[in-house]
C-alpha cells in the first residue's frame, strides 16, 4: 500500500454546513486537494495547534499527548486510510518502543493529536482518487495557499460586541485583549490578535 503525504493548506467555515469547518489537505507532491468536513471543537484544536497559542488549560487532544508521553507512547505518522458512503477513517500509528499499534480514530481528531507530536499526514490512492479534488487553475491554487489564516464564521466567534478595528487599538490594549481572549478559550480571536502584534514587531 502505497502512502501519499498530506499537508494542511487552509481551515475555513464551512459554505454548506452551518457550525462546520473545511479542513483542506494538499498532496505534497502533486496538485490534488482533500478537503474533509470538522466540527467547531476540532477545528479550534487544530487552529490553536497551527497558531502555536498555548491555552491555558489543555484541551483533550494536549491531554491525549501528555497521557501518551507519560505511558512512553510515542505516535509516528497519521493515516487517512479509507473512505465509505462519505465517512472518512484514520488511523493513529504509535510505537510504545517495543511493538507498533494502531488506534481508529476520526481524522479531525488524529489530525489534531498528528500536530501536536508533529508527525506526517498521510493517506492512500484510493481515498485521494475518490474523495480528491484537482486544482487546474493556478490563481486559485496560489489562493488557497495564501489562505493559511483561519477564516472564523459569524457562529464560531464569542463576542458580539461591536469594537474598534485590530490596526486601531493601541498595542498594550492589545495585549490586554490577548491575555482576556486566552482567559475566554476565544482562541480564534486570540489568533487575530497575535498577527496584528506580530505585525507590528
Amino acid at each position: 500500500m502505497k502512502k501519499i503525504q498530506l499537508e494542511i493548506l487552509g481551515l475555513s467555515s464551512s459554505q454548506s454546513q452551518t457550525g462546520s469547518f473545511a479542513l483542506v489537505l494538499g498532496e505534497r507532491e502533486g496538485n490534488r486537494r482533500l478537503p474533509i468536513i470538522i466540527g467547531m471543537f476540532e477545528a479550534q484544536s487544530i487552529a490553536i495547534q497551527i497558531e502555536k497559542i498555548n491555552p491555558n488549560r489543555p484541551l483533550t487532544h494536549d491531554l491525549f499527548k501528555s497521557f501518551a508521553e507519560e505511558m512512553d507512547v510515542r505516535v509516528t505518522e497519521i493515516l487517512i486510510s479509507d473512505l465509505k458512503e462519505g465517512v472518512f477513517y484514520s488511523k493513529i500509528v504509535c510505537t510504545n518502543g517495543n511493538k507498533e499499534f494502531e488506534l481508529d480514530a476520526r481524522p479531525s481528531d488524529a489530525i489534531a493529536i498528528g500536530l501536536r507530536f508533529g508527525v506526517p499526514i498521510y493517506t492512500v490512492e484510493s481515498v485521494l482518487s475518490e474523495a480528491g479534488i484537482i486544482l487546474s487553475d493556478l490563481e486559485e491554487e496560489e489562493e488557497e495557499n495564501e489562505d493559511m489564516a483561519i477564516k472564523s464564521s459569524s457562529s464560531a466567534t464569542s463576542s458580539g460586541a461591536k469594537s474598534e478595528p485590530l490596526h486601531q487599538t493601541s498595542v498594550d490594549e492589545l495585549n490586554k485583549m490577548l491575555n482576556e481572549a486566552l482567559e475566554k478559550e476565544d482562541y480564534e480571536k486570540a489568533a487575530k490578535i497575535r498577527d496584528e502584534l506580530n505585525k507590528r514587531n
